[in-house]
């Protein structure tokens, strides 16, 4: 082997490694604006297959670019899921329980994977998040979020958190009423970058985590879209409330579906405005997930002596890609809530993955049709976006033999 080709090769093998496994495709690296949609609870096969709430994004959507079949989530139930996405950070005792109070994080130490190891829900400024990596490197992001500061005596419509160690109040969608006709389903734990101290400590956070409402104005040209755009609709339009294969015929607060009916909704307003943008035409990628799988469906058992109910749920917790459980948590997982003096859910976590999801992404750099089976989830989420802006892996994103999204997605001429 001739000295130039032996060094191609070590630099071909250097890339491999740093990329998981697969040589960055030139397209994703031309990639500039990334947009993000993300949903909740609903299984693979629910939403690709036997729902009929969705054509969408079922049909229509895949026809359009890629749809990655083996997309799993990281974590039960919703918070921890969105932390890993910007910080590659697993599950901690709180957050996988939504952290109802809004509690600093006690960090004890980082192990030797980037884990903040410890309890608690907001992270101390020494855990790094993608928003600090772009920063860092001269690039722009934005988390656009529906409904905040829908209802200002809740939270702020920019920056809009609890206040440390104190309940969270946007646990729980508010109906319309006199003085707040659209009512206010935004909730804190869907919005990532509001547990993270070195965001929301900065004038960063209210500068750029901001209402959905602002995304239509900075969408009119490629100068004023960021190069990473996070956007979370309401409680009901992003399918946590509403109807489910669990809860058929109920309504959202606001009278609406939810479910996937009122997903479905939401993305054939808002994808065509991400489409049709200059910045999307010009070197975009759409990104449509979930953040966790549904739970089972719900076993109901009364006890005839006491006339006490339970309903028990039970989530196999499944994983892909090598994941790691993370130092703060231990599976299986039995969670017991109290809802009334006569009713108790029984909450069971098996394994301490999201469950298959599956992702649709929509690109210039993407050819129409394309079926990916290679197995993903949030850690190769991340992974991939530090690969298109160039910033180094954070976390469980660094996780050896961990894919990034290469040409069995980026495959455009």
């Amino acid at each position: 082997m001739t000295k130039k080709l032996a060094t191609f090769a070590l630099t071909l093998a250097a890339w491999a490694n740093a990329f998981g496994g697969i040589t960055p495709d030139h397209h994703s690296r031309r990639v500039r604006h990334v947009f993000i949609i993300v949903l909740e609870n609903k299984d693979y096969q629910d939403t690709f297959g036997t729902s009929t709430q969705d054509p969408y994004l079922q049909k229509t959507l895949p026809r359009m670019g890629a749809l990655l079949t083996r997309y799993y989530g990281t974590g039960h139930a919703s918070l921890d899921n969105y932390i890993s996405i910007i910080s590659g950070q697993a599950s901690s005792l709180d957050t996988q329980a939504d952290c109802e109070q809004y509690t600093d994080f006690a960090l004890e130490k980082i192990d030797q994977d980037g884990q903040a190891v410890g309890t608690g829900c907001v992270y101390p400024s020494s855990i790094k998040t993608l928003a600090g990596q772009l920063e860092a490197a001269g690039l722009t992001w934005k988390g656009y979020m529906e409904d905040m500061g829908n209802d200002p005596a809740r939270e702020n419509a920019r920056c809009g958190h609890p206040a440390i160690n104190a309940k969270d109040p946007t646990q729980g969608a508010e109906a319309p009423r006199a003085g707040l006709s659209s009512g206010d389903q935004y909730a804190a734990r869907h919005d990532p970058f509001v547990y993270f101290h070195s965001i929301i400590d900065t004038p960063t956070c209210a500068a750029n985590v901001v209402n959905l409402s602002v995304l239509t104005g900075d969408l009119q040209s490629a100068a004023t879209t960021p190069n990473f755009a996070f956007i979370t609709p309401n409680l009901c339009n992003d399918g946590h409330d509403g109807e489910d294969i669990s809860a058929p015929g109920k309504r959202c607060v606001d009278g609406h579906p939810g479910g996937l009916a009122s997903s479905d909704a939401f993305l054939q307003l808002w994808v065509p405005k991400v489409l049709n943008s200059p910045a999307y035409r010009q070197d975009g990628l759409l990104i449509i997930t979930f953040d966790e799988s549904n739970f089972g469906a719900p076993q109901t058992s009364t006890d005839p002596a006491t006339g006490k109910t339970t309903i028990t749920i039970n989530a196999p917790g499944e994983h892909c890609c090598g994941q790691k459980i993370g130092p703060n948590v231990t599976r299986p997982l039995v969670e017991s809530f109290a809802a009334s003096p006569t009713l108790t859910y029984v909450v069971t976590t098996q394994g301490y993955g999201g469950d298959r999801i599956g992702a649709v992404m929509l690109s210039p750099f993407i050819k129409p049709g394309t079926i990916s089976n290679v197995p993903y989830n949030h850690y190769s989420l991340l992974k991939s976006l530090e690969n298109i802006y160039q910033v180094g892996y954070l976390g469980y994103a660094a996780q050896s033999g961990l894919k990034a999204f290469g040409g069995d997605v980026f495959n455009a001429p």
